[in-house]
Order: C-alpha cells, then sequence, then structure tokens
C-alpha cells in the first residue's frame, strides 16, 4: 500500500491503525494457496501449534462453496449505534466506513469485518468497490446482503449469514486496521486468512512460517498413507501405522 494515498475521510486518521499492512512473503503466499485442502490442513497445524484459528462453514458460512480464500487481513471494526431507525433512514447518512479499508487495499487483500449479528455489514457496493480493488473476499463476522450479486461478480464472502436489514444507519464502523476478534479468534491486520467451503483459519503473521512447515509435514504423512491405501494394504496394518 501507498502511506501518501488519500484517504476518503469516513474514518478519522487517528482510528485507522496502519495504512500499509505487513507484508507477508510472496513464496509463503504461493505455496498456501497450491494447498488443495485448504482449510482443513491449516487447521490441523493450527492445532499442533496451539494456536486458537479455525472456524467451521457452519458457523461462517461461504456465498460460493466453490471459492478459495488466501491473503493477508484488511480489518474493519463496527458497532452497533443507538439510534432511531427511521429517522435516520430519512436522513440518508450512512455510518459504515468500510469503504476506507476498500481505498486502501492492496490486490489480494481479504477485507476481515468485526460485524454485528443479523445485520448487513456490506452489499452490492461495498463488495462491487473491493472485487474493483482486487481483494480476494470478505470474512464478517456478523450479516451481508446481496449475496446473488457478490457471488456473480466473483467476490466470495464468509459470513455469519444474510439479512436484508441494513447496517447503513445502524451500524458505525470505528476502525480500520486494527486488532479485531472474528467469531471469538483475535485477528490482527496482516494475519494470514485462508478459507474454502469446510471454513475459515487464521494465522497469526508470525507464525505463518510456523504453520506452513507443520502443513508440509502432514500432507507427506498422508501422501504416504494414501499410496498405502492406494496399494491395498490391509486395514489391520493401516490402523497400526504410526499417526506421523
Amino acid at each position: 500500500m501507498n502511506s501518501e494515498k488519500p484517504l476518503t475521510g469516513k474514518i478519522p486518521r487517528e482510528r485507522i491503525g496502519v495504512l500499509e499492512l505487513p507484508g507477508l512473503p510472496v513464496e509463503l503466499l504461493a505455496a498456501f494457496r497450491a494447498l488443495e485442502d485448504l482449510s482443513g490442513v491449516v487447521s490441523d497445524a493450527l492445532d499442533e501449534l496451539g494456536i486458537a484459528g479455525a472456524i467451521p462453514s457452519s458457523v461462517l458460512r461461504p456465498t460460493d462453496p466453490a471459492a478459495r480464500l488466501c491473503g493477508p487481513a484488511l480489518t474493519a471494526l463496527n458497532r452497533p449505534l443507538d439510534i432511531a431507525v427511521a429517522q435516520a433512514a430519512k436522513a440518508n447518512v450512512s455510518r459504515l466506513g468500510e469503504i476506507e479499508a476498500h481505498n486502501l487495499a492492496q490486490a489480494g487483500d481479504v477485507l476481515v469485518i468485526q460485524g454485528v449479528e443479523g445485520i448487513s455489514s456490506m452489499g452490492a457496493i461495498s463488495a462491487s468497490i473491493g472485487r474493483r480493488q482486487g481483494e480476494g473476499g470478505a470474512v464478517v463476522d456478523g450479516a451481508v446482503r446481496d449475496i446473488g450479486h457478490s457471488r456473480r461478480i466473483g467476490y466470495p464472502v464468509w459470513s455469519k449469514g444474510a439479512s436484508p436489514i441494513t447496517g447503513k444507519w445502524r451500524i458505525e464502523t470505528v476502525a480500520i486496521n486494527v486488532p479485531v476478534s472474528i467469531c471469538g479468534v483475535a485477528v490482527k491486520p496482516g494475519d494470514l486468512v485462508v478459507a474454502d467451503e469446510v471454513g475459515v483459519c487464521f494465522v497469526p503473521r508470525e507464525r505463518v512460517a510456523d504453520v506452513l512447515a507443520v502443513v508440509q509435514r502432514i500432507l507427506q504423512y498422508e501422501e504416504k498413507r494414501m499410496a498405502q491405501i492406494a496399494a491395498g494394504t490391509p486395514v489391520p496394518d493401516l490402523a497400526r501405522a504410526p499417526r506421523k
């Protein structure tokens, strides 16, 4: 990201944690993106390293089951507003500010929103901007809407649910690129996000290389087991095989 890029003004500068995400090595990102089993094997590696970071797709559901996501987290923190909805709707002033995150995005970034249950934190306009900016997609702890549109334009979203109820005058974006909590998992700007139809995993940026090393060892073991199965190894022998 370019720290000199003009801001939109939707979020005061003091509420933007960083203008530029800490980079993830290109070779590490490429290795994760090449994984056939993405969230499953990453979740196993997180378990082995004692890192809580996996969320099942029954909790964060993908708008497109065929979609895959792998990139650094670009975060937005939303809070509910205590406001008269009819009056706010008549004034037509949106307090949502994830557009500032879109403004700062680089290709491949993943928008990660700590949202509000049952209220949409993003819709067609936001998804379209994110897609144009080259983002990989979004993860929302809360609701979204216009999911048919996001699916058509190839901007996958993982969320707790869909809702027609707009957040424009019910939610305020209070900060961009600060630590957030997604379904109880702490996520910092620049952490690695991986997601597929099975679920979402967040990998702390400082542990990405460690997680990949464990992933590769797990895959070597599973490849050996698959070869034994294909070769006709008797089930009792498979059951007695070492687990690692």
